[in-house]
């Protein structure tokens, strides 16, 4: 009878674990909400991200225009390719289809040649429209979002791990296992250093493992040598925040913020 006894509480740990890391995704609903928020609060300092598909400047980091919900750049060409997608979706009547070709010329270089105020007014404007909201959703979802939780399945993270992964690629791109600087090169560092879940590890150790991978690479770019965004994502594995469960509060970048419920439902709604 012990026997059996004890077999079952084995199974009721090894049950519990793996339900774990089924407790929500940060691809839709409040989750989603709440990993936005905490990005635009790094990205754009505010929490109200739905506000930010107009946003756009040079902010002087080499990457030539930064704009949108994320920070779409014109060097690294994300921002081409919302602005392809969007005319994709909008094919006529479309302010910002002329800038395709200056946008496909200055991806790998920080040059405004051939976009300057006309495109910046182009962009804020497009943002007016539902199609340039989509657009830039697609390429959100489809080069960051939807990667970030894929890796994050592989390794059985929840969404606090979904979001650090999510941040990451944000700001490193997804780049290669050879890349140290990019995500798949910090995520093979972070191996090193401790098991993620997938492998018998422990979240939290694993989290601050790639933390700790990633902390170097920031300190690189002049742009990300504040490690504001680490220190709360180190904040948020201390108090054990593993599901994002509300509320939250940070600072970033000197900046305080606070997330309650009622706030989510707010953005979430705006977001619809």
């Amino acid at each position: 009878m012990k026997k059996w006894v004890s077999i079952l509480m084995v199974m009721l740990v090894l049950l519990t674990g793996c339900s774990a890391h089924k407790q929500g995704t940060i691809k839709t609903g409040k989750l989603r909400a709440t990993a936005f928020a905490l990005v635009s609060s790094a990205e754009n300092s505010t929490t109200d991200y739905p506000k930010q598909y107009a946003y756009i400047e040079d902010i002087g980091d080499g990457r030539g225009y930064t704009g949108g919900i994320i920070g779409f750049t014109s060097r690294t060409g994300d921002m081409f390719d919302v602005v392809r997608k969007y005319v994709e979706l909008r094919p006529h009547h479309n302010g910002l289809v002329k800038y395709l070709s200056a946008l496909k010329a200055v991806k790998g270089t920080d040059s405004h040649q051939g976009l300057g105020q006309p495109f910046e007014q182009a962009w804020q404007k497009a943002a007016h429209d539902k199609e340039f909201i989509a657009a830039q959703n697609a390429i959100l979802n489809r080069q960051y979002l939807n990667v970030a939780l894929r890796y994050a399945r592989r390794d059985q993270l929840g969404p606090l791990g979904q979001y650090i992964y999510y941040d990451a690629l944000v700001v490193h791109g997804p780049g290669t296992t050879h890349d140290k600087t990019s995500f798949q090169g910090i995520r093979r560092s972070a191996w090193r250093l401790a098991k993620t879940p997938a492998q018998g590890g422990d979240e939290g150790k694993y989290l601050n493992a790639f933390l700790d991978a990633r902390t170097p690479i920031m300190k690189r770019e002049k742009a990300h040598r504040d490690l504001s965004r680490l220190k709360v994502q180190r904040r948020l594995i201390r108090e054990k925040k593993f599901n994002l469960q509300l509320p939250l509060r940070w600072t970033m970048y000197g900046d305080k913020y606070h997330l309650t419920e009622k706030d989510v439902l707010r953005l979430e709604k705006q977001s619809e």
